[in-house]
């Protein structure tokens, strides 16, 4: 079957990286990180629009969609320091939420078993139970540890008649063994959903779930500390969802539930980093992502920025723990930007 392309909009890929097809093991070969879109909103309960999402996260940047993006503080190209690839979107029918979830578990199973990391682009939420389902497929049941950024515990069980949709992809999981809930960390939550009754559930799982109150009395890089030592204990790899609702609606206006009081996008970004740099990170989804409520693009900025943050600790991880990094100096985030550069390098105005 040839690449699908893009469900909606015209097919561009992640600001310019070269595109591969998931049906094509050739075309996987070698790659350390492929892009998948899953323009999927048929789990949505309240404002939908999240199946734009894919293509507004790929494309939103003012800069050049040239394949690079050299990170000023990390000192890292990604996308050629890392062979970056996207495969398009999944073809996944709006209303049929089982065939399509079943259609992005078996894209991104194909993903893992090449041995790159797959970074899901959304959709809704309920794609995370498909996404981290397909990476368990390959590196076994139960194996891989999530850490969870949302306003949202999206643990319900029945909602709307329904087993399946964005508030309820993490029980689901839970349930079919594909992740622990002891190794299930989730980061900002808030608000006033879920009820006892689902927070007795959460309990019994012994999933860990930090609310904002807890976050800003402890300090968030207190939290994720806790996070990443629970999150690498007796498993093979991690794995990161972020809902772009996690962020203040200030800072993220368009998304379908939000929710006041969330982390500022500065928080986000450097969370992100900072576990991307620091875990063995075997994949990740950006969802929830509803471009029809976003305002001047600001939300689908974010969302692209997180991928990028992800993709160039990712890069940072690699070059500090490879095997000729044996007596070089690590990369030290109070390092100043220009600390170490040579004078008589390039241009003045261009990148070096």
């Amino acid at each position: 079957m040839a690449r699908y392309g893009a469900q909606f909009g015209p097919d561009v890929t992640f600001l310019g990286v070269p595109p591969c097809d998931v049906t094509d093991p050739g075309s996987l070969a070698g790659a350390d990180v492929v892009v998948v879109g899953a323009p999927f909103d048929g789990g949505t309960s309240h404002r939908p629009g999240t199946r734009f999402g894919p293509q507004a996260i790929r494309s939103t940047d003012y800069l050049a969609h040239d394949g690079s993006r050299p990170h000023l503080a990390l000192r890292t190209d990604a996308l050629r320091d890392l062979d970056v690839r996207d495969a398009g979107d999944v073809e996944m029918p709006p209303g049929d939420i089982l065939s399509s979830l079943a259609a992005l578990r078996d894209a991104v199973a194909a993903v893992s078993r090449a041995g790159a990391i797959p970074l899901i682009l959304g959709g809704d939420h309920s794609i995370t139970y498909a996404d981290a389902s397909g990476v368990a497929d390959h590196l076994g049941q139960g194996r891989v540890s999530l850490v969870h950024f949302d306003a949202h515990a999206d643990t319900g069980d029945l909602e709307f008649g329904s087993l399946w949709g964005h508030g309820q992809p993490m029980r689901r999981l839970i349930e079919s063994g594909a992740v622990r809930g002891d190794r299930f960390l989730q980061i900002g939550l808030r608000g006033y959903w879920p009820g006892p009754e689902t927070l007795d559930w959460m309990a019994g799982q012994r999933m860990r779930s930090f609310e904002m109150t807890e976050i800003v009395a402890r300090g968030l890089d207190d939290v994720l500390t806790e996070a990443s030592a629970i999150a690498v204990d007796d498993c093979d790899g991690v794995f990161l969802s972020v809902d772009i609702d996690v962020a203040d609606p200030g800072h993220a206006p368009g998304t379908g539930t939000p929710e006041p009081g969330g982390l500022t996008a500065r928080q986000l970004l450097d969370a992100v980093r900072r576990l991307a740099r620091d875990l063995p990170v075997v994949g990740m989804d950006i969802v929830e992502v509803s471009p029809p409520y976003d305002h001047a693009d600001i939300t689908a900025a974010l969302a692209n920025r997180v991928v990028l943050e992800m993709l160039s600790a990712t890069a940072r991880r690699r070059l500090d723990t490879a095997d000729d990094a044996v007596g070089r100096p690590r990369w030290d985030p109070a390092l100043p930007l220009l600390s170490g550069r040579d004078p008589q390098g390039p241009a003045a105005g261009q990148p070096g």
